[in-house]
């Protein structure tokens, strides 16, 4: 592969990420995590079901940030989930210590990467990811919109028994319960949701895509969710890698768009080999932006934790 992508973090999620970023040949892989042995065996594990995979993707495992270094892009899911109880916001202290260790010696190893931010809670992080690297606002992103959208339209099709291939979604704002779905750009083969289903039964798949990481925590009791991230965080990188410019929405750095200044809120925007190459503005209601700006308001007050500019 002529790619590197490293994965910080060697649970659940980043082990299920390395795994997809393989199988798809997308890049070489770099499995990093303190836990020694961990990431070994873990790549390891993955290099052996190569053969049945057919991929020809190489998989290193190590406890050294040296072993990331001249990375495209940098997937950080390191941090401690989320239990029963806990809110995204309850991490942040915890977290945030482990990112900003994490990226001070990852962006020294690969000054060129883009950094994808999966550790929760993801707004707050991407911002101590900012703070950290030093990197230009194009090149520090998070993983949050992809995967609300992809709750979202998961629950549409399984209201309106139809494909998920048919079905698109967009979710702005924090990732967490002030997420803002957004059910007129929400389609079925390009028809409105609107005119598919009742407001009774949008509000109540907003509202399940809202708790849609609570529920899995609370099914699963020992974990949180892994499979739906991992996958949004490749899907992102995909589109960097192959310079596909599509239009996902994710964390980005606003400086004035939606009437949001200094604050990473999730919005469209185009991913490409630059990273965030635009951001998409699209018109809002009264009550859209209303509910956008409640959700950046709760990002404000995380960021107002970590003592951050």
């Amino acid at each position: 592969m002529d790619k590197k992508v490293t994965v910080i973090g060697a649970g659940n999620v980043g082990a299920t990420t390395a795994q997809r970023l393989a199988e798809k040949e997308l890049c070489d892989v770099v499995l990093i995590d303190i836990v020694e042995g961990f990431p070994q065996g873990k790549a390891l594990d993955l290099t052996e079901a190569a053969p049945i995979e057919k991929h020809d993707a190489h998989l290193t495992g190590s406890n050294r940030y040296e072993a990331s270094a001249g990375s495209d892009i940098i997937i950080i899911t390191a941090g401690i989930p989320r239990k029963p109880g806990m809110s995204r916001d309850d991490l942040i202290s915890t977290n945030a210590g482990i990112v900003k260790n994490v990226i001070q010696q990852v962006s020294k190893l690969s000054p060129k990467s883009i950094l994808i931010i999966v550790s929760n809670p993801l707004d707050a992080m991407c911002h101590v990811a900012y703070e950290a690297s030093g990197f230009p606002k194009n090149r520090v992103l998070g993983m949050a919109g992809v995967l609300d959208s992809a709750r979202f339209r998961a629950f549409i099709a399984m209201e309106l028994n139809v494909s998920v291939e048919n079905t698109h979604a967009f979710v702005l704002g924090g990732h967490g319960d002030t997420m803002v779905p957004l059910p007129r750009y929400s389609t079925v083969a390009g028809i409105p949701i609107t005119e598919l289903l009742s407001k009774e039964r949008i509000d109540a798949l907003i509202d399940r895509t809202r708790k849609g990481g609570a529920e899995i925590v609370g099914l699963i009791k020992t974990g949180s969710a892994f499979y739906a991230p991992a996958s949004a965080a490749v899907e992102m990188t995909e589109s960097i890698l192959k310079d596909k410019k599509k239009i996902l929405p994710c964390a980005a750095y606003l400086e004035g768009e939606y009437g949001i200044n200094d604050l990473f809120i999730g919005v469209p925007v185009k991913l490409g080999k630059n990273g965030i190459e635009e951001i998409i503005q699209i018109s809002l209601t009264d009550d859209e932006k209303e509910a956008l700006q409640k959700s950046a308001d709760a990002v404000a007050e995380l960021k107002a934790l970590l003592n951050l500019n």
